[in-house]
């Protein structure tokens, strides 16, 4: 079967009727579009694609019901300073108060107090009023801090339990200690944070190793 040669394929294909070539231009137009419609999908960008990451994951409800350590502690500290900045002027406001009050009072040194002289009776009353709001201070501070904190006063106070059960196990015996070797905190009201823990784990072993001869108390 004899082929069409090279000039007379051209020659068929020019006097070839228009409506065959528009069609055959059609539908090459729409294998294109539906190439690239294929194509353009599957390459979507990754700014569209769903992020799956688990640093983006809900809290679980253990985790939302329970305070982390590092901000416990810190709310400890703020708790400690509140008490402080209340307890100097609570302090400071007993002592001149009791001055303004002892201090206005007559004394007559020939009337003694409990066979004591007025003076030594009015100055002791005058510090002990100063002691007293020196006690009333902490408590103060402690209740304004508490009124800042309402909403996790919960969460607080169970992480305050733990807390208390860790200082117990690992604090030292308050009897083994001496003049050169003193307790390091026994109540652990330094620690305000994680570092500040680990620092009087190390002085309680410290205190440990002095007591058993092991280090010198030097």
């Amino acid at each position: 079967m004899s082929t069409l040669s090279h000039p007379h394929l051209r020659t068929f294909v020019r006097n070839a009727p228009s409506s065959c070539r528009v069609g055959a231009r059609t539908r090459t137009q729409l294998l294109s579009t539906t190439r690239a419609k294929s194509t353009k999908a599957t390459k979507t960008p990754a700014s569209k694609a769903p992020k799956t990451s688990t640093s983006s994951a809900p809290p679980s409800q253990v985790e939302k019901e329970t305070l982390p350590w590092q901000e416990y502690l810190s709310i400890r500290k703020q708790k400690r300073r509140w008490e402080t900045a209340v307890t100097i002027p609570a302090t400071a406001l007993g002592f001149f108060a009791g001055i303004s009050y002892f201090g206005n009072m007559e004394m007559d040194p020939s009337k003694p107090i409990f066979n004591i002289d007025p003076m030594f009776v009015y100055g002791g009353a005058t510090l002990g009023c100063a002691g007293l709001g020196y006690l009333l201070g902490p408590v103060i501070g402690s209740s304004i801090w508490r009124l800042t904190h309402r909403r996790t006063m919960k969460l607080i106070e169970q992480r305050d339990k733990e807390f208390h059960q860790h200082i117990v196990k690992n604090r030292v015996d308050p009897t083994a200690q001496s003049a050169t070797n003193p307790v390091p905190d026994y109540y652990g009201e330094k620690i305000g944070s994680l570092h500040a823990y680990r620092q009087w784990l190390r002085d309680q072993s410290k205190f440990r190793k002095k007591a058993s001869g092991f280090l010198s108390e030097d």
